[in-house]
């Protein structure tokens, strides 16, 4: 078994060694295939059970890997927790990992929409199945609510960052700019804050590299 030592986060003074273990096919495509099974209301509700696996239950990466990956895989085409498994899958177990991690996240789905979509017709009127999806559609709120808080935390260090969430988020509520042009602008902003904030930029990278292998 091949293992890593990564850096962690600073606990007490100290610098926490994770470890870190090869990942083999059978378990990235069992731990996507179960966050496929038992996750409701789209891919933005698959983010927070996707970072608890990924990130806290297996430590396969790290928080700020995940925000960038999330990053990328919403400026791309295709539902993004399914973008995300490629990326994971990609970067813990190659390219094998990257058709693995995809394949158990939307075999699921596709089994069991096939099976329902054969009598939903029938059961959508049913008074049973209309509270549960009822009930479902705020949970599924509260769901992407705890994903951008999280992504939040992480992502925004200073007035700068703020601002530049607050006139996003009002862009994509009230206008009708393009969710990539504002991925692409957000770049652009990133590029620019290089060229003012060069230490900004250095820390960031140099959190990263915190996270490389020591050994």
């Amino acid at each position: 078994m091949k293992v890593h030592l990564t850096l962690g986060e600073a606990q007490g003074g100290y610098i926490v060694l994770f470890e870190q273990r090869a990942v083999s096919l059978i378990e990235l495509f069992l731990a996507f295939a179960k966050i496929g099974c038992f996750t409701f209301g789209g891919g933005f509700a698959m983010i927070p059970l996707i970072e608890q696996v990924v990130v806290e239950k297996k430590r396969w990466l790290k928080h700020e890997d995940m925000i960038d990956i999330l990053a990328v895989s919403q400026a791309l085409p295709g539902a993004v927790a399914i973008n995300s498994a490629t990326f994971i899958g990609q970067k813990v177990a190659g390219g094998k990992g990257a058709f693995v991690a995809t394949l158990g996240v939307i075999l699921p789905s596709v089994i069991i929409i096939t099976f329902i979509a054969s009598f939903f017709l029938r059961m959508e009127s049913n008074l049973i199945v209309s509270a549960a999806f009822a009930g479902v559609r705020p949970a599924v709120v509260a769901l992407i609510a705890v994903a951008a808080y999280k992504v939040f935390k992480k992502s925004v260090k200073d007035k700068a960052d703020a601002i530049v969430v607050v006139v996003t988020a009002l862009l994509a509520a009230f206008s009708d700019v393009h969710v990539i042009l504002l991925i692409i602008i957000g770049a652009a902003l990133g590029f620019v804050m290089q060229k003012v904030q060069p230490e900004k930029i250095m820390a960031t990278i140099g959190r990263k590299r915190q996270s490389n292998d020591i050994c």
